[in-house]
């Protein structure tokens, strides 16, 4: 029998102790995730299982934006438009840790390009011949966008600039261009982090709110959805008034699973690379280049964390087969760069990860991928042999919209219980968002109060990573007695904060902590004596053998290779992450 951490142990005996609530929500993405704390906050005896670890499928494959989607307009969605401009303005205010003002900056090679095929594709969602849209098109876009942003808005209009002044801001950009548009919309630059936070606002609400990882829903016994704990392979039934399904691109699956024959999904694979390209994060001068390539994608490159994100591909993905970035999507990915930037070199050893992920879109027969809705419909039905339990079927969803998403879902779960809304999610700031300070003044008081025991420089730190949950680390430095000692091998962490994430965020894989509990693996930093100095923390803390150590830091290792096209190296004795 495998041992779990602390805190993922103690709700799965939770679980298996009491096998029933008034509702069961599968699958712990961040719609999950989003619905599971706003049915905690309503009161509601709730319970929320994930077959992997918390958003780790489609959630953590995100472009790591919180946009309005200004290209959903050619769709026609702008109900879908104006629901994600004012969610995003709400989640700059309630997650202000996490979310920040992205500026965009959308480089133009025409005047009039597109517009004879952009009623085209309005009326028929057809692709069509792949043509970039111009300046014209792209204008009237920008001008809606903003209309959807005057009530409650938090971020500047839009500006267009000349071929000469957007030369003399970017010098690097293509030649070629005759404007560029720039506009705001949000960044996300920890995805994972916040939706551990949104989590963790639901298990506070109190104990009727469970939540569980590596616990699989496979199908249906007395009278109730059989789970397996996938770390100890036991299984048992748990009896819920509803079961709400919210597992993205497997939502079919998983309705097959519980018997119920679905045609609901039809996701598409997006993939993304992540470049240590000094010359290309100082050519985005701090803003995301978003754009359509020629052959009608959406593209973006995009500066953070010291390096810079390329996406994303759109195409029709298989379910039975792992989401990777693939050969040709590299050198459309190097292509594309070089149409914006073509005096700035690229290459495939420059590449330090790169993920891809399934889109929880829906079946969209012959459907162009990108003009596939973006919008979310609720399903509801029915399991034979779960008697008068109803069935919520999630089809579709984005990042930008999960609050206003679960609060649809919440919404309907509380009228299929009969139930009524006691509290709002609209406004109520996200874990470390809560008494975020919200100006200079605010973060220097804040860093000078909690910086007594970590200095100012690691209190500020760790406000940035954690909002003002810090101070539950800086706490459990503060009363360790490593004196808050760096790791050996990634400076920005520490023995203790890897401890303290892996005692209380329900950690039970080594990938856990590289992969979601913290950026390491996104910008490069793995290395093979990293992984065995953070093995050692973990296997300290979950209390592994050595045996089983080993076996997670070699299935990592393996992760790393398999699913990111990152392989560990070493040459005459050192060692170094390398993408192959």
């Amino acid at each position: 029998m495998t041992t779990k951490s602390n805190a993922a142990r103690s709700e799965v005996e939770r679980l298996r102790d009491r096998p029933n609530a008034r509702v069961l929500v599968i699958g712990g993405g961040i719609n999950g995730i989003g619905t599971f704390r706003d049915l905690a906050l309503q009161g509601v005896d709730v319970v929320l299982v994930e077959r992997n670890d918390f958003v780790s499928g489609a959630s953590a494959a995100s472009s790591h934006m919180i946009h309005g989607g200004v290209r959903y307009l050619e769709n026609g969605e702008f109900r879908l438009v104006k629901e994600s401009v004012t969610e995003r303005n709400g989640l700059l205010k309630i997650a202000p840790h996490y979310v920040k003002p992205l500026q965009t900056t959308i480089p133009i090679f025409s005047t009039f390009s597109g517009i004879l095929a952009a009623p085209l594709r309005f009326l028929t969602h057809k692709q069509g011949k792949p043509k970039e849209r111009g300046a014209f098109l792209i204008k009237t876009g920008l001008t809606i966008y903003d209309s959807f942003s005057r009530d409650g808005g938090s971020v500047p209009r839009h500006q267009f600039s000349g071929k000469k002044k957007s030369l003399e801001t970017q010098p690097e950009l293509n030649p070629g261009i005759k404007y560029t548009a720039t506009y705001f919309d949000a960044s996300v630059h920890d995805p994972e982090r916040l939706a551990l936070d949104v989590l963790a606002d639901g298990l506070a609400a109190g104990p009727h709110a469970r939540a569980a990882n590596y616990v699989e829903a496979i199908g249906v016994r007395d009278g109730g959805v059989l789970v397996r704990d996938r770390e100890t392979g036991e299984e048992f039934s748990i009896v819920a008034d509803v079961v709400v399904n919210a597992s993205g691109p497997w939502t079919d699956l998983t309705n097959a699973a519980l018997g119920r024959s679905t045609e609901f999904m039809g996701g598409t694979k997006g993939s993304h690379i992540v470049l240590d390209n000094q010359e290309l994060l100082e050519a985005c001068k701090g803003r995301e280049m978003f754009f359509e390539n020629n052959d009608g994608r959406i593209v973006l490159i995009y500066p953070l964390k010291g390096r810079v994100m390329v996406g994303t591909t759109d195409l029709e993905a298989d379910m039975s087969e792992r989401a990777v970035c693939t050969e040709d999507e590299i050198d459309y990915f190097i292509e594309l760069v070089s149409h914006v930037f073509p005096t700035i070199p690229v290459t495939r050893s420059q590449i330090v990860y790169s993920f891809s992920g399934v889109r929880p879109l829906p079946h969209h027969d012959d459907t162009a991928p990108g003009f596939v809705s973006r919008d979310y419909r609720i399903v509801p039905g029915s399991i034979d042999g779960l008697g008068d339990t109803k069935i919520l079927s999630l089809v579709g969803g984005k990042w930008t919209t999960f609050r206003a998403l679960s609060e649809h879902l919440a919404n309907e779960t509380l009228d299929a219980l009969g139930a009524t809304r006691t509290v709002s999610t609209a406004g109520l700031a996200i874990g470390g968002g809560v008494g975020f300070p919200a100006t200079p003044a605010a973060e220097r008081d804040w860093i000078a109060r909690y910086g007594a025991d970590v200095g100012s420089e690691r209190a500020s730190q760790l406000l940035h990573r954690y909002g003002t949950k810090a101070t539950f680390v800086i706490d459990a430095v503060a009363g360790s007695d490593d004196d808050d000692t760096r790791l050996a091998n990634a400076s920005e962490y520490s023995r203790t904060e890897i401890d303290y994430l892996v005692r209380t965020e329900h950690v039970v894989h080594l990938s856990d902590v590289f992969l979601r509990r913290t950026s390491i693996a996104f910008v490069g930093g793995i290395s093979g004596a990293l992984v065995r100095e953070v093995g050692e923390i973990v296997a300290n803390a979950l209390g592994w053998s050595p045996n089983r150590r080993s076996e997670e830091e070699d299935a990592f290792i393996a992760e790393l290779a398999d699913a990111h096209r990152v392989h560990l190296e070493s040459e005459d004795g050192s060692e170094a992450a390398a993408l192959r």
